[in-house]
């Protein structure tokens, strides 16, 4: 009996070895080792503002940021700016078959903090004449619109190119992208 009794020992410390080589395995790739500072991160200590909690909870604000299904807010009525802009130089005029009258450049998105999102936004009158642009942006948050607005530009004369901001929601409601585009160019 001595030797089915090693053989069945080997086999399970065989198994048991096994296993705790995988589950080193999943360990090592659920954490990571930053190389200038030393410090080891995990889900438990990434983004948690060092509080210990389940891991399907958010604990800050931050997090929710992460998660946009977590946010409550949606886009309601399309807000209406009506910004002042300021005269950021000229162009050549070159509006034609491949150049359209209108550019827009820019939605860089910010935040203010405690007050509102922003970008700033420069458009390009190509062509030869004054132009009354209109312009849409959507903040959004993941693939959901959280705010529509309507910019009604200020008149922009033959090669003018304006800059204007644009102010979305408050920052508390958190926004990961703004889409802006031309409306109506004249």
């Amino acid at each position: 009996m001595k030797p089915a009794f090693r053989i069945a020992t080997n086999a399970a410390l065989g198994c048991v070895a096994a296993m705790v080589v995988a589950g080193a395995a999943v360990a090592q790739t659920a954490q990571f080792r930053d190389p200038k500072t030393g410090t080891v991160w995990t889900p438990e200590n990434v983004s948690k503002d060092s509080r210990l909690g389940p891991m399907n909870q958010s604990s800050s604000p931050a997090d929710r940021a992460f998660d946009p299904r977590a946010q409550i807010a949606t886009a309601g009525a399309v807000e209406v700016q009506r910004p002042a802009a300021s005269l950021m130089g000229r162009v050549p005029i070159t509006a034609g078959p491949s150049v359209p009258i209108v550019t827009l450049d820019g939605p860089s998105l910010q935040a203010i903090p405690s007050q509102r999102w922003l970008t700033v936004l420069y458009i390009t009158n190509n062509s030869g004449g004054a132009i009354n642009p209109e312009v849409g942006c959507t903040f959004t948050n993941g693939d959901r619109a959280v705010q529509e607005t309507r910019i009604i530009v200020p008149p922009a004369g033959p090669g003018q190119r304006l800059g204007f901001p644009v102010y979305g929601p408050r920052t508390d409601i958190f926004v990961d992208r703004v889409l802006c585009r031309v409306i109506s160019p004249t």
